[in-house]
Parts: C-alpha cells; sequence; structure tokens
C-alpha cells in the first residue's frame, strides 16, 4: 500500500532537501498504532526539519510534521480501534520520528489522545501544538492566580501561532489582551482575535535599568523571550505570572530577581511536548468548549504537501501569520 509524504533527504555536503515521494507503508518506523492522517499543521518547528534540521532531525530520509490529526487504521493497543479519531502532538514526533507530513503514520498508541467531542481535525490542526501551549499556558497562569476582571493580560508575538490561539482565548474567557506585535498591519487582524489593546514591539523590545516599571499587567503568555522577557518581567503586578513558551527573541534573559523578590512574580515554564496524557486531555476538553470557531475559521490559510517547502523558509523569517492547515491528501 503506497500513500504519498514530504520527504526531506541530506546530501553528503549535509545540504537537504524536500520533496513529496510515494512511500510503501512498510517504510513506516515502529509503532502499534496506524493512522490514516486527514490534516497537519507549520510550526517553526516543523520549518527547521524541513530545512537545516535544527539538530532536531537525528536520521535522513525523514518525514517533519509535529502536530496531526486523522483517523486509525489499525491498532495493535486496546485504547484505540480502527475509527477513532485522534491527535497528536510532541512526543518528538516529526523530529526524531517520522511526522505527520504524510497520508500514513504509523506511532505509539502512548503518543495519542482522542479528538475532543466539538473539534473537526481540520479545527485541531488549526489549533496544533500551538493552540495546546497557549491553553497550557493560560491554564498554569490560572493555576497562579489569573482571574478576568484585572488588569490586561499581554500576550507577546501575538500575530503567530501560539500568540493568535492566546489572544482569541483569553478573550474568550473574558480577559482583556494586550498584544504585543512588530506589525502594524496586523492590528486589525488580532483585534478581530479579541485584543483590546494594541502594543508595538519596539516599545517594549529593549531592556531599561530600573529592574521595576509601572505595574501594568495581569499576567502574560510570552512567546519571544529575550531582552522583551527581560523587560516585561519589570512591569508585571505583584504576584503575576509570565507562562514563557517560546525564544523567539532569543535564549538569553538578561534580568535581574528584583521581580521576583518585590513583587512576588513568578516565571511559569511551559513545555508542550512531554506533558502527561491527563493534562493534554484537559487542555484539548477546554479548547474544544473555548476557543470561538468562527474566530479559528478566520486564522486559517490553507496548504497542501507541495506547499511545505516554501512554507518551511517562510515561518522561519516570521512570515507565517495565523494558523497554517495542511490537507495532506489535497
Amino acid at each position: 500500500m503506497s500513500f504519498k509524504a514530504l520527504v526531506v533527504n541530506q546530501d553528503a555536503e549535509k545540504n537537504t532537501s524536500a520533496a513529496v515521494e510515494e512511500l510503501d507503508i512498510d517504510q513506516l518506523p515502529e509503532g502499534n498504532v496506524v493512522v490514516a492522517v486527514e490534516y497537519s499543521t507549520v510550526n517553526y518547528k516543523d520549518g527547521l526539519c524541513i530545512g537545516p534540521g535544527g539538530g532536531l532531525v537525528r536520521n535522513y530520509p525523514h518525514i517533519p510534521g509535529i502536530d496531526f490529526a486523522g483517523t486509525v487504521e489499525s491498532s495493535d493497543d486496546d485504547r484505540y480501534k480502527a475509527g477513532d479519531s485522534v491527535v497528536l502532538t510532541g512526543w518528538r514526533v516529526g523530529e526524531a520520528h517520522w511526522g505527520g507530513y504524510a497520508q500514513k503514520a504509523r506511532v505509539s498508541a502512548d503518543w495519542l489522545v482522542p479528538l475532543p467531542a466539538g473539534l473537526s481535525t481540520r479545527q485541531a490542526m488549526a489549533v496544533g501544538t500551538a493552540g495546546l501551549t497557549s491553553m497550557l499556558a493560560i491554564n498554569a497562569l490560572e493555576a497562579h492566580g489569573l482571574k478576568p476582571g484585572g488588569k490586561p493580560v499581554l500576550v507577546t508575538g501575538a500575530a503567530g501561532g501560539v500568540g493568535s490561539v492566546a489572544t482569541s482565548i483569553l478573550s474568550a474567557l473574558g480577559y482583556e489582551v494586550a498584544a504585543v506585535t512588530g506589525r502594524a498591519e496586523a492590528s486589525d487582524y488580532l483585534k478581530s482575535l479579541g485584543a483590546t489593546e494594541i502594543v508595538m514591539r519596539d516599545t517594549i523590545n529593549e531592556t531599561v535599568k530600573r529592574p521595576l516599571e509601572s505595574e501594568s499587567w495581569s499576567g502574560c503568555v510570552d512567546a519571544v523571550g529575550g531582552d522583551m522577557l527581560a523587560r516585561l518581567l519589570g512591569q508585571m503586578e505583584y504576584g503575576a505570572s509570565v507562562a514563557a513558551v517560546g525564544l523567539a527573541g532569543g535564549a538569553q534573559l538578561p534580568a535581574t530577581v528584583i521581580p521576583f523578590l518585590l513583587r512576588g512574580v513568578n516565571l511559569l515554564g511551559i513545555d508542550s511536548v512531554m506533558q502527561p496524557y491527563e493534562n493534554r486531555v484537559i487542555a484539548w476538553e477546554r479548547i474544544a468548549s473555548t476557543l470561538p470557531k468562527e474566530i479559528l475559521e478566520a486564522m486559517i490559510s490553507e496548504a497542501t504537501l507541495a506547499d511545505l517547502p516554501s512554507l518551511g523558509k517562510d515561518i522561519l523569517k516570521g512570515q507565517v501569520r495565523g494558523r497554517v492547515v495542511v490537507d495532506v491528501n489535497a
């Protein structure tokens, strides 16, 4: 049985190339569940794996795609049976293990979660790892005291995948959202997702000598890191938390401990790759019940397997807005 997949190869000089190929199902890696993939999506890690690898890919040839949703075709695990709709994010699928940029995938049952009621496989991939990460971040912020009705919640990198979903979910939950972007043309898009305030990146992207500034934000979902994270720590109100989900602005944190000691600020690390099953199910079910479907639809642009080599380059340049849904069967 053959199927189509985006296959990345590497030559002797370590140069990579990606193209759609026909593969046989016997070529799939080990696993106890075979999924007929319906949709995938495009994340920053996918851009790395389609292109230079970023140290994520161990062996070539390789099939990227860190997310996918589809229907179980066969299963040797009692938790899933043929016909079940499932979602996969994380577990280094698409990096160390062949991923979702294919019409078939064979994976461990431990890596799957049931598709939550109220979401189609297409909508699940409009959410994807980005949306799951956003929901995990919001759950963590609320577990540390965040409630609607206070000062705005800051979302950095708001026009990206994580930021777009975080903005829309926070707004749907009743929070005022201040969305940070470096693109003035993204303002209308962010307001359509529910942002009540637009903060231009250059006004918050530099460190200052003062370790504390005015208490401006009740919480933050930060996808940027670097100088921006260092500065916004000093702008959080007393006892507020920042959920760190990304490092688009750099991995260094040139900050002081003053915000932690004098304002009781919390810095929460959010990982979506190795999250336990129970946390994933809770997050997916809350996404299904909270995220407005019409707003989710407004974030979506569609792509095919053949579009992925160019999209991989675009996302590494920060040129992909919202969520890309990849129809692997188109």
